[in-house]
């Protein structure tokens, strides 16, 4: 694979099966690099035969979050222009032309049908009069200056917060207007069911239609609660009246999921007594109106994406486990995907399981199952890829840590002959999070990295998702320590193998894997050159820039955070680095990479800046197209100088 094949991945998400499991819709996205932006539409599969394959159901070129009606006769979805926001959109569900329902100033966000079909919820955020447009008069750098009393105030990807919360609407569809009649081009009034500040998101339907539920962090009477990690399951009635809170504050909410037969579900990662203590806190599914019986367990279950509630009221979920995914019907106690599957969305409908996955010869496929069957691939977009570059295996690795603690990886080798006698040189890639994890699977960093001539060692150090919490929770306030270990022993383990040139060593990561790059440049010279991307490199102003600074930090380094800092080690580092960063991350602020690229020029180190004007923490994975070309070409030259 080579940088430009980037135009050639195709990306599926958004599933949503038809009530009587005929058929899914779902998303397909491409990378347009000549245009500089991502390509998303509408296909459907036929599920009524098994050799259907999937047709394109829009022409648009910008439309996602598809969503069929209880009935199947209508698709709900979000079109936006070629520069405007996102807005709700309805279609007759065997196609025809879709009709546009909304004109929110920012677009619409997650949307919902009631039971009956009749009406829609959707979130929207407000934006404060004077500000992101609402005033052709005003531009955006003659805005009002900001009184800030909160530490939530930012949000990578998106910016300022305070000053455009989300909140709910309701649009009923008896209200459209005929669309023979005078009035067919006019939209549907939409009834505004929140207000004030904070956030309300991820709404739906409850209790037979009656209430709509949503996420927020409010207090008992309805109040926003700032500065918090809580948030909890909240229900208004349909004239946004009669509040309720579902759940009792301990911990973080993450969305509320409904079935067709009224079952809820939703997941809450408890907090601790601090009502903070975030780290590898696995979030467990509960029944909203049961007992309060877990349906996961904390230690175990790392959910991987949204669970589903099938026709039948199983719940569905998907589950890391070493590198990749299990999904399971909760109800049933049976597994109904696993093997090296990497599952990014689930979907239900009737007796319909569907599940998005990449595998180690796709980036992103359709699985279906039906009646608790086994989940099968009914799709074949990799092809658009491997016709022209075909994916490089990976070899599971296994070694074992300084103080006999087991650590898993895996190594993508090269299928050229190495350039040098001594084998092909070697990368080590750290993963961000940290509690997130690599897979076996098909990544298009590792399968670059491999194609233009470099072996690259991957794995789950500790830290990490995928091994239980524990394994998350070793890196508390021990960052430095036993991730380190496990990095060095899966490195010295890949370097016994045949083929490797243990005397050209490279390493690179972003964000975390940013900061244990810094590190470990800063603790060893073993490294030919390193690429430290996105990375927190000093705890102390991350705590003051960093969208999620004012709690992280405390959470992850605690009272030692000037030990735990790479930053604080600089000074020893010797190696070549690449410094990569985005001009708008406000995840781990651009002053990040700028204060360790100061220090290596003000100690004479090789070093190099690379900075991406308009893009946030995510660069790599949904950044502009050029970008993530161009990002590439720089890594390979950076590597070609250095390693080659």
């Amino acid at each position: 694979m080579k940088p430009s094949d980037l135009t050639k991945i195709r990306t599926l998400s958004s599933p949503t099966v038809h009530p009587d499991g005929r058929d899914v819709v779902f998303v397909v996205s491409r990378p347009d690099v000549e245009d500089n932006r991502y390509r998303t539409s509408l296909w459907r599969l036929d599920l009524s035969t098994d050799d259907a394959r999937p047709t394109r159901l829009t022409s648009s070129t910008r439309d996602s979050a598809p969503a069929y009606s209880p009935d199947g006769t209508q698709l709900a979805f979000l079109r936006a222009g070629d520069d405007g926001p996102p807005q709700l959109h309805v279609m007759p569900a065997d196609g025809g032309d879709a009709r546009r329902l909304t004109d929110q100033p920012l677009g619409v966000g997650s949307v919902s049908w009631s039971p009956e079909g009749t009406q829609l919820v959707y979130a929207a955020r407000i934006p404060e009069q004077g500000r992101y447009g609402t005033d052709d008069a005003v531009k955006p750098d003659q805005e009002a200056p900001r009184l800030i009393e909160h530490s939530t105030y930012l949000a990578d990807g998106l910016g300022y917060v305070l000053d455009r919360p989300s909140k709910l609407f309701l649009l009923d569809l008896a209200d459209l207007p005929d669309p023979d009649g005078p009035d067919a081009d006019e939209l549907p009034p939409s009834t505004q069911l929140t207000s004030g500040r904070g956030d309300d998101s991820a709404p739906v339907f409850l209790h037979a239609g009656t209430r709509i539920a949503f996420v927020a962090s409010r207090d008992r009477r309805g109040a926003w609660t700032p500065d918090t990690l809580v948030s909890d399951v909240c229900s208004v009635d349909l004239r946004g009246k009669g509040f309720r809170r579902h759940t009792d504050r301990t911990g973080s909410v993450g969305s509320v999921h409904v079935g067709p037969d009224g079952t809820a579900v939703y997941g809450a990662a408890d907090l601790g007594s601090s009502k903070q203590d975030f780290v590898a806190r696995n979030a467990v599914l509960r029944r909203l109106d049961g007992p309060g019986v877990a349906l996961t367990d904390a230690e175990t279950d790392h959910l991987a994406c949204a669970p589903v509630i099938g026709g039948d009221g199983a719940v569905v979920a998907a589950f890391e486990v070493r590198g990749d995914t299990v999904v399971r019907d909760l109800t049933a106690d049976r597994v109904l995907l696993e093997g090296h599957v990497g599952v990014t969305a689930l979907a239900a409908g009737g007796d319909v399981v569907v599940a998005v996955a990449g595998t180690r010869e796709a980036y992103s496929e359709l699985f279906v199952g039906r009646s608790g069957e086994t989940l099968t691939q009914r799709t074949d977009f990799a092809r658009h890829l491997t016709d022209t570059a075909a994916p490089i295996e990976t070899e599971e690795l296994d070694a074992t840590s300084g103080d006999g603690y087991p650590v898993h990886g895996w190594l993508v080798r090269p299928t050229t002959k190495p350039r040098r006698k001594a084998g092909h040189p070697v990368i080590l890639l750290i993963h961000g999070g940290p509690y997130a994890q690599y897979s076996g699977n098909l990544f298009d960093e590792a399968q670059v990295l491999a194609g233009a001539g470099y072996a690259v060692v991957m794995g789950n150090p500790r830290g990490g998702s995928g091994y239980g919490a524990a394994h998350g929770r070793a890196v508390k306030e021990a960052i430095g320590t036993v991730d380190v270990a496990d990095l060095t022993a899966l490195l010295d383990h890949a370097l016994t193998l045949p083929g490797l040139d243990g005397s050209r060593l490279g390493v690179m990561g972003g964000s975390y894997g940013g900061l244990m790059t810094t590190w470990l440049v800063g603790h060893t010279d073993r490294f030919t050159a390193a690429i430290s991307e996105r990375a927190v490199n000093a705890w102390d102003s991350f705590a003051g820039t960093s969208d999620i600074g004012w709690f992280f930090a405390d959470e992850y380094a605690g009272a030692f955070q000037h030990e735990q800092s790479p930053l604080t080690w600089a000074d020893r580092i010797t190696t070549p680095t690449l410094v990569i960063h985005s001009e708008r991350d406000f995840r781990c602020p651009l002053e990040q990479g700028q204060r360790l690229f100061a220090r290596l020029r003000k100690n004479g180190v090789p070093s190099k800046l690379l900075v991406f004007p308009g893009e946030g923490h995510e660069l790599s994975r949904s950044g502009q197209p050029r970008h993530r070309l161009q990002r590439f070409e720089h890594i390979l030259d950076w590597w070609g100088d250095h390693l080659r």
